[in-house]
């Protein structure tokens, strides 16, 4: 029986990847992943790769302590409904003007910028380094060819070619 050959993220990627620019607004951003069905997006700019935003990267603006308030980010200026349980104390309860202040910032201002990315040559072995990374918590890896991003390997698009490869296998 011949060798299976070494999957590599250039066989596991997605091409279509939907981006945001350092310059959207956080708003506009949020609105986006509450129609999305993933929770971040790579952040590309003059077609180079130089940012990641998430969900957690957003929510965290209102973030505060002591109690818990769920936000509809579905009044102005978002167009979509989506609740997230933020903590908030009772006395910051401006959080509608810090959710207002905060809509009209740049995605730069929140992005994460020490990224984890793999070129198309990574193996799925080097793949599940990654995601398998308790310090980083990366779920999604972009596939760049220099600085450009050219895709994406998703936790699951791992998880899916190592069922596929056990069931071929017979295991």
């Amino acid at each position: 029986m011949a060798p299976t050959p070494t999957l590599t993220a250039s066989d596991l990627m997605t091409t279509d990847v939907g981006t945001v620019a350092p310059d959207d607004d956080i708003g506009e951003v949020l609105g986006r992943l509450a129609r999305a069905e993933f929770n971040g997006f790579p952040v590309v700019e003059d077609g180079r790769l130089v940012g990641i935003v998430t969900q957690r990267d957003l929510v965290g603006l209102f973030q505060t302590e002591d109690r818990t308030l769920w936000i509809p980010v579905g009044f102005p200026p978002f167009l979509e409904t989506l609740t997230y349980a933020v903590d908030v104390s009772w006395d910051d309860l401006d959080l509608g003007i810090d959710l207002l202040r905060n809509t009209d910032k740049p995605v730069r201002s929140v992005m994460t910028t020490d990224l984890v990315t793999v070129d198309r040559d990574a193996t799925l072995d080097d793949l599940l380094d990654l995601l398998a990374d308790g310090e980083r918590d990366v779920n999604r890896l972009p596939v760049v060819d220099g600085d450009a991003l050219v895709g994406i390997v998703a936790r699951q698009d791992v998880l899916r070619a190592l069922r596929d490869e056990r069931r071929a296998g017979g295991a």
